[in-house]
């Protein structure tokens, strides 16, 4: 089960499986030459991750990028994104700095759209890991997942510049010094550059 939900949910991330797209049980069961029993079992926990979406016949579909709650979506973002960092910068050890040490250097090394999408989730799971709160994580970390969605959606939003760099450094700096106050300000800070380049992307190329 584990390889195919990881097949699966690389491939929803990246928009290999397009937003809305079926899930056919029996071929992908015949592509991976398994039964339809950890298939099936994948595309559940996919469900219970808002990945998939099951409907009332029990076939499955990729679950849309809702653009809609878009606003909702960023205000959950955004307040995950500054009690993770808050909790960070009181609770972190060394040894948690060292893992988002790491992180950061592989978001520095990424190039591409996805490999920034994935780095950029890795860094910041790695900053909710060091709060100690378990549920804050698996929160951010499902949010994380459906902005690598509208990252591949909306490629032009991620910034190639240093910029994301600089506030990905400034954070990690204030979580060094247990700066609990600068902390949660430079995570607000750090989604207001998605929230306003996507306003902009969608005003230049409406979704309807």
């Amino acid at each position: 089960m584990d390889l195919v939900h990881a097949l699966l949910r690389e491939e929803i991330l990246d928009l290999v499986r397009a937003p809305g797209s079926p899930i056919d049980e029996i071929h992908l069961a015949q592509r991976l030459f398994m039964s339809r029993t950890p298939v099936r079992a994948a595309i559940v926990r996919l469900a219970s991750e808002g990945l998939v979406t099951v409907l009332p016949n029990r076939s499955a579909i990729v679950s849309t990028v809702d653009l809609v709650n878009l606003r909702p979506f960023l205000e959950a973002l955004t307040l995950m994104h500054r009690v993770t960092a808050r909790l960070a910068a009181e609770r972190r050890t060394e040894a948690d700095l060292a893992a988002i040490r790491v992180c950061q250097a592989r978001f520095t090394r990424a190039r591409s759209v996805r490999d920034r999408a994935i780095a950029d989730r890795e860094l910041h799971a790695a900053i909710a890991g060091a709060g100690r709160n378990p549920y804050y994580t698996t929160l951010l970390c499902r949010l994380l997942d459906e902005e690598r969605r509208l990252w591949c959606l909306h490629p032009s939003t991620v910034d190639p510049h240093p910029e994301g760099m600089s506030q990905h450094e400034a954070l990690l700096a204030a979580i060094t010094s247990r700066d609990i106050a600068q902390a949660d300000h430079l995570a607000q800070a750090h989604t207001l550059h998605l929230r306003t380049a996507l306003a902009q992307d969608l005003r230049r190329h409406p979704p309807f």
